[in-house]
């Protein structure tokens, strides 16, 4: 072998990276008709740690081969890179030899201690160390070699075309930067690392002598951020041999991407007269960007928070810069529930954001590793368990022609740790749970579907004034809804939906949907009325003050004055369990809830309404919760929910929840209230101030697919739907009162293809093999008392390829059983009646 080949297998070895000098590609097999477009894995420099041709060749071979496997379904395959902070952009002049200021540090180099000085007390975030003791230099023409290299390792292991991405982070993260901190401060403004830590996205800047790649006479003085930074990446991604860019941290929505409050909202009043300006500057940096580079793909991270949140908040008009045609892809889920575990906001943020799209395509992003914090999320904060990849990825948009969407790119951040190693034992763990998500992942409407009101709430917060309290608290309200247990996948738009089903009008006859109350003379309103006076199941939530009285009387709902603050709950309404039981008083915060509760039973004495909950104070009364439905409704059925999102402002960067052993946690209702609709879907924990499930229900090749978090392992949970108990396979369940009960792990994932009606008795519920020529799936069912259970075979499954057998075993030539095949408002199924003993069933 030469000599430099021995070298670098040396090289190889010390540093743990496998080599693989040759090798055809062979066919590739679709993921069972779910392939990504696109699989991005994103990566500092930190695994370069030797400046060396063949060294920089290996690794990019090893980052392939390390994913190989997932790899395998997609169709096109990028490499995001993070080099710096993005102020490799903002610096470059066009010269190849220019040193390269890079992310070589773990923690936060842009404080008032230099890097690996200061008392050892200090963290992380206060000062930062060098990730190796003499890290590599590199130039802009390295950076170039690098993603070269990237590129062509890339096609010759996987056999597809490899896009490189570049990034740009406003804020101090990642490297130092003279520019933002030292020469340029007048662009900061977002203080969500300190104050004024974030760059600007409508920034100006002040003049600047020196040379830059796209002013080669320098900046001059007021020009905008936007028009700068779009000139330079211009260069900069040609030069480089990039293919497109990402905004990290919310950059280019807004100037706070991390907080509940922002340039319209303190956390005491709501500025709406502020909005159309802030708004306009945001729009304008994208034009301006767009102006300057308008080749390149952006690609975006987002806010941490929600479409409604955002735009009361801090003016970030989504459905502008969506309609803008930027080329730009929507911003994914965030990160940050690793870090804090609020499943809640990830989830609304992610479904918010897709319930309108610029076109179908958008992504779900994992989080692996970090590069910069000395943390990796599934080796650590999640502790290798898969939550968050089954709940993202559970969730499904539908679109104007009710076509399910799936994520079309799936990113990694990212595939080296902070001290610049990749660990295999991250992408072996990891891939087969985004495979088995993607395998599981939705083909039709879950039981439950959030009607987004995206065009509703740009309407609202641009034309209609004194209404953005309704827009905040909207999406608020169903976050903490999902953080106590609403198991909420599938997302419409309303506009997308009213064209829906016109088009597929029994597309929701299994589902339950929410929405808000609609305005008054709107097509909504009528869409929504039409929907359940032909059979369809609708919980309305929030205020009614801009409701018409023909919605109201729908609702058979009446508004009166006003009341805030702590109200005594007249009924409890609780399904759930506690050995400490829950509070019996509320509060009711006006600022958070967009105004007072009003609301009241026009008529408690019609046929057909049945309260559920009502709030007393001081002698007065407000009904927040009832039911109402119709003989001439077709089986249809509205509840009306007032909803208190329990939740208030101190001072921090997100709403603080009120204390469940002060006050009751309103947005339980939210699940309490699927009761009226025969999902029944309870906890049992030990107290309030237990943190409960987070749970998602999907449906896939007409499966149940039942996801879950437990933040406490000891909570017991009960199911029971119109079908039946439902019985999650692989597992046994003691029967309590028709109920299936499952106590759970951290997190989990399981199909759920049976129901059954029972009253009590412990029942298990298993995969069999085939054993048999046009066989393809097997089950059975022990435990059977007399039980009527509700099969839902496969999509194409018909009564004349589905067997059912009772107390009978392989080569089942005995036992056969009477079935029927089922297709009405529990959607398609087969019906086996009178059941004692062992059920198999089969297709």
């Amino acid at each position: 072998m030469p000599t430099r080949k021995i070298r670098l297998f040396c090289i190889c070895f010390l540093y743990g990276i496998s080599v693989q000098l040759s090798g055809a590609q062979p066919a590739l097999s679709p993921l069972r008709g779910k392939p990504f477009n696109n699989i991005t894995l994103e990566a500092s420099l930190k695994p370069f740690k030797i400046n060396e041709k063949e060294y920089i060749r290996a690794v990019a071979t090893e980052m392939f081969t390390q994913w190989h496997s997932l790899l395998r379904h997609t169709d096109t395959v990028s490499v995001m890179l993070w080099t710096g902070d993005g102020s490799e952009i903002l610096d470059y002049k066009g010269t190849p030899g220019q040193p390269l200021e890079w992310a070589r540090y773990m923690g936060n180099p842009n404080t008032q201690h230099e890097v690996g000085s200061g008392p050892k007390a200090l963290s992380i975030h206060e000062r930062a160390y060098l990730y190796l003791e003499n890290p590599p230099s590199f130039t802009y023409d390295d950076l170039r070699f690098i993603i070269g290299s990237l590129k062509e390792a890339g096609r010759k292991i996987t056999g597809k075309p490899v896009l490189v991405g570049a990034t740009f982070d406003p804020g101090p993260e990642f490297a130092k930067s003279e520019f933002k901190y030292r020469k340029h401060p007048e662009i900061l403004g977002g203080s969500a690392m300190g104050h004024k830590s974030f760059v600007d996205c409508y920034a100006v800047l002040k003049a600047d002598k020196d040379r830059y790649a796209g002013f080669p006479g320098g900046i001059p003085d007021r020009t905008a951020f936007g028009t700068f930074f779009g000139r330079q990446s211009r260069h900069f991604l040609t030069d480089m041999g990039f293919d497109y860019i990402w905004f990290s941290n919310g950059f280019g929505f807004g100037a706070e991407g991390w907080s509940s409050t922002g340039a319209t909202f303190d956390g005491k009043a709501f500025k709406q007269d502020l909005l159309p300006a802030f708004s306009g500057k945001v729009l304008d940096f994208w034009k301006l960007f767009r102006k300057e580079c308008p080749d390149f793909q952006i690609q975006t991270r987002g806010t941490n928070l929600s479409v409604g949140t955002d735009l009361a908040r801090d003016a970030v008009n989504l459905k502008n810069i969506y309609e803008g045609k930027f080329n730009m892809l929507p911003p994914p889920n965030s990160p940050w529930a690793a870090l804090d575990g609020d499943f809640g906001l990830e989830m609304i943020g992610y479904m918010s954001r897709m319930a309108e799209l610029p076109d179908n395509r958008y992504l779900f992003r994992y989080y692996t590793h970090d590069p910069w914090w000395l943390n990796s999320p599934w080796l650590d904060r999640y502790g290798r368990e898969p939550h968050d990849i089954y709940l993202p990825m559970s969730v499904c948009r539908i679109d104007k022609n009710g076509n399910i969407g799936l994520p079309t790119h799936l990113n990694f951040l990212t595939i080296d740790d902070t001290h610049g190693n990749m660990p295999t034992q991250v992408p072996d763990e990891v891939t087969p749970h985004i495979l088995k998500a993607r395998y599981d992942s939705p083909t039709a409407p879950g039981p439950l579907v959030w009607v987004y009101p995206f065009d509703e709430y740009h309407q609202w917060a641009n034309h209609a004034p004194g209404r953005l309290p309704e827009v905040y608290y909207g999406d608020w309200f169903i976050r903490q809804a999902i953080n106590n247990g609403l198991p909420l996948n599938t997302v419409i738009s309303t506009t997308s939906f009213q064209a829906a089903i016109q088009q597929k009008p029994g597309l929701f006859r299994e589902s339950v949907l929410i929405t808000i109350a609609p305005d008054a003379g709107t097509t909504l309103e009528k869409a929504l009325i039409g929907f359940v006076e032909n059979g369809g199941k609708l919980i309305i939530f929030g205020p009614t003050d801009h409701s018409s009285d023909i919605f109201k009387s729908f609702l058979n709902l009446q508004n009166s004055t006003a009341l805030e603050g702590e109200f005594r709950i007249k009924n409890l309404y609780l399904p759930d369990r506690t050995a400490t039981g829950y509070p019996d008083i509320i509060n009711h915060r006006s600022l958070f809830n967009g105004g007072g509760i009003a609301t009241r039973i026009q008529n408690p004495k019609a046929p057909g309404t049945r309260p559920l909950v009502r709030f007393e104070q001081n002698g007065a009364f407000r009904d927040v919760a009832w039911s109402v439905q119709s003989p001439a409704w077709k089986g249809g059925k509205v509840v009306y929910l007032r909803g208190t999102n329990s939740s208030h402002f101190t001072g921090g960067r997100l709403l603080t929840p009120d204390k469940p052993e002060q006050y009751f946690t309103g947005p339980l209702y939210l699940r309490y209230a699927l009761q009226e609709f025969g999902l029944n879907i309870f906890v049992d924990k030990q107290a309030p101030t237990i943190k409960n499930p987070v749970l998602t229900i999907a449906r896939s090749d007409n499966a149940f697919i039942f996801s879950g978090y437990h933040p406490n392992s000891t909570i017991r949970d009960r199911f029971k739907f119109p079908q039946g108990a439902p019985l999650l396979l692989g597992l046994q369940t003691v029967l309590e009162n028709g109920h299936s009960a499952y106590v759970l792990p951290t997190s989990w994932n399981r199909e759920c293809r049976a129901f059954v009606e029972q009253k009590d008795g412990m029942v298990s519920f298993r995969e069999l093999h085939s054993g048999q020529k046009d066989v393809d799936k097997r089950y059975e069912i022990d435990g059977l008392k007399n039980a009527t259970v509700r099969i839902y075979a496969g999509n194409d499954t018909r009564s004349d390829n589905f067997q059912a057998y009772v107390n009978s075993a392989y080569p089942w030539k005995k036992g056969q059983w009477v079935f029927k095949e089922m297709n009405d408002e529990l959607g398609h199924y087969f019906l086996v009646e009178n059941v004692t003993g062992r059920l198999s069933f089969a297709w």
